[in-house]
């Protein structure tokens, strides 16, 4: 079975709970998973699958939680070329900025040589009052991948 990395970021806790959903599907079907509220790059194992759960915060933004994480990926540019990710971007349509926080961590995860695994999806917080939902439905699309 395959591990799975959940990197979370959050800022009132609705990715939290998106997060926990994920990882119960994925225990479910018998995959290794850990969930990171403060991920640091040393926790992280570069051969498992990092799945971003994520909010935008601010101007487009990613929450306080995990800008440590993508800062520290920014400064040591480390060789993730062994990796691959998935994003769960929640965001709210009515901004301008709307997903625009996780896109920032996908960008400097490739340019580090971080494979994306499956398409992302961004997950409109006006349209799906339960973000847990939607991001279920994706996992059920390639968890066969897994």
């Amino acid at each position: 079975m395959a591990k799975i990395e959940l990197l979370v970021g959050t800022t009132l806790g609705g990715a939290e709970y998106v997060a926990d959903e994920l990882a119960a599907q994925l225990t479910h079907l018998g995959h290794e998973n850990q969930i990171h509220l403060t991920p640091k790059l040393t926790d992280l194992d570069p051969e498992s699958l990092w799945l971003i759960v994520s909010a935008t915060h601010g101007a487009g933004d990613l929450p306080d939680n995990i800008m440590p994480f993508y800062d520290e990926i920014a400064v040591q540019k480390p060789d993730l070329s062994q990796t691959k990710f998935a994003i769960c971007a929640i965001g709210d349509s009515s901004y301008d900025t709307f997903c625009m926080g996780p896109e920032k961590l996908s960008k400097v995860l490739e340019e580090c040589g971080a494979q994306v695994y499956v398409d992302k999806i961004q997950i409109d917080i006006q349209y799906d009052h339960i973000p847990e939902d939607p991001a279920l439905a994706w996992l059920t699309q390639w968890q066969d991948q897994l």
